[in-house]
């Protein structure tokens, strides 16, 4: 929970040093999540990652149905730190054209493999508030 003071200098709340870290905290969480579902596994010698929900998708309607359930964690995450509806909205769009589409055989574990709907929303909330993916690797 992040917690605010007032400064009266500048006459607005500022948020308090155990608010940024709980924050910090839970980005990192969800990004830990993002990785393992997204971009876990490397092929050797190339740039392309896949990860657990690839694999899950191969398991007809489960394996969709778990990765976006897993995404929706994510979601929810975002929604207890404050991100606004409208990028929720956005969120919650990525995991249903990734869900809708991954269901499909064949060609829906290829989309998986490329559209990565979880690392897209952990962008979004990482750009709501302005942190780096730098930020997020910086020791503790």
């Amino acid at each position: 929970m992040a917690t605010k003071t007032w400064d009266a200098a500048s006459e607005r709340f500022t948020e308090t040093d155990a608010g940024r870290i709980d924050r910090l905290r839970r980005l990192r969480r969800i990004h830990g999540v993002a990785r393992m579902m997204d971009t876990a596994i490397g092929i050797p010698g190339t740039r392309f990652r896949f990860g657990a929900d690839s694999i899950m998708g191969l398991v007809p309607l489960v394996g969709d149905a778990g990765g976006a359930l897993i995404g929706l964690y994510i979601v929810n995450e975002a929604r207890r730190m404050g991100v606004p509806n409208d990028k929720l909205a956005k969120m919650i769009g990525n995991l249903a054209v990734d869900s809708v589409v991954g269901s499909v055989p064949l060609a829906g574990d290829l989309f998986d493999v490329f559209f990565k709907s979880h690392r897209r929303n952990l962008n979004i909330v990482l750009d709501h508030f302005g942190v780096t993916a730098d930020e997020l690797r910086a020791k503790r």
